[in-house]
């Protein structure tokens, strides 16, 4: 068994499959996750539970942490149990969560204060990626930390690469999170033309998907819109939540401000479907 002993917190749709990874190549993983019934699963694989992030910590060597927001992260963090009321010297956080460059410079501070270590390292890659252990993840810090974790990182992920300082993780997620969301606006605004001239949907993609223009996205996306299976794999509502942080950080582009007014119009009906949802909303 590995010898570091790893802390889990937020078992979402991708959390659940990256624990996994983790707890499949024989690390000792202990999880904590604000809805208990999503902790069933990795217990009965051998995972630790804890009560609180607290108590979660002080078990563990490296904490990851993979949820919603920014005020999920400011509980997480500084809450009446959170990570920062335990003794937290010589341990590692790693804060996976698509969350504001600014928090992540905050709790970076915080933590080197107290005699720990903070990276950012969010990812790019969805449900079927961590299921494989073929995500992108994207590192802010400093590089003695990444470089101590950096095993751990690659059982969840193909590639991990340290980018910059705190923070810089977190915007190179909003870049290329911005270009996901013209990614899906674009695939919907073109099928809907290929269909209004008479193409069928299912030509068109075979054409994009063997045509330079084609990628793993426009396949996956282009399968859901063919069966018309909008099940969230990254529901619409997260991408109106990343094209804002991106706003806040100072995308000004004609695109972002077109995708984010498209998206945002959508949310309101289609935010708990996939991202691609977008086409019904172009659609009108």
């Amino acid at each position: 068994m590995n010898t570091t002993k790893i802390g889990w917190i937020g078992l979402g749709n991708m959390g659940i499959p990256m624990a996994e990874q983790l707890i499949k190549a024989d690390y000792a993983v202990t999880v904590y996750n604000r809805s208990k019934e999503k902790e069933a699963a990795l217990k009965e694989m051998g995972a630790s539970i804890a009560e609180t992030p607290r108590d979660l910590i002080v078990a563990t060597d490296v904490v990851i942490v993979m949820i919603s927001d920014d005020a999920a992260i400011e509980q997480i963090f500084k809450g009446e149990d959170g990570l920062f009321s335990a003794e937290i010297s010589g341990k590692i956080i790693i804060n996976m969560s698509t969350v504001s460059p600014s928090i992540s410079k905050e709790m970076a501070t915080f933590c080197k204060e107290r005699g720990s270590a903070y990276l950012d390292a969010p990812v790019s890659g969805s449900v079927k990626q961590a299921e494989t252990g073929q995500l992108v993840i994207m590192v802010g810090g400093e590089e003695t930390a990444f470089d101590q974790v950096k095993p751990v990182l690659e059982k969840m992920g193909k590639l991990a690469m340290l980018v910059g300082e705190n923070g810089a993780g977190n915007s190179a997620k909003l870049a290329i999170n911005s270009l996901l969301a013209l990614y899906a606006q674009g695939l919907a605004e073109t099928v809907l033309f290929a269909n209004q001239q008479g193409i069928k949907t299912e030509d068109l993609l075979a054409l994009i998907n063997n045509a330079a223009i084609g990628n793993i996205f426009t396949k996956i996306k282009g399968d859901a819109i063919t069966a018309n299976n909008y099940k969230a794999a990254f529901a619409l509502k997260h991408i109106v939540k990343d094209l804002n942080l991106a706003k806040a950080e100072g995308i000004a582009s004609p695109l972002a401000k077109t995708a984010l007014e498209t998206f945002e119009a959508a949310s309101a009906a289609y935010g708990e479907e996939d991202i691609i949802a977008v086409i019904k909303q172009v659609k009108g």
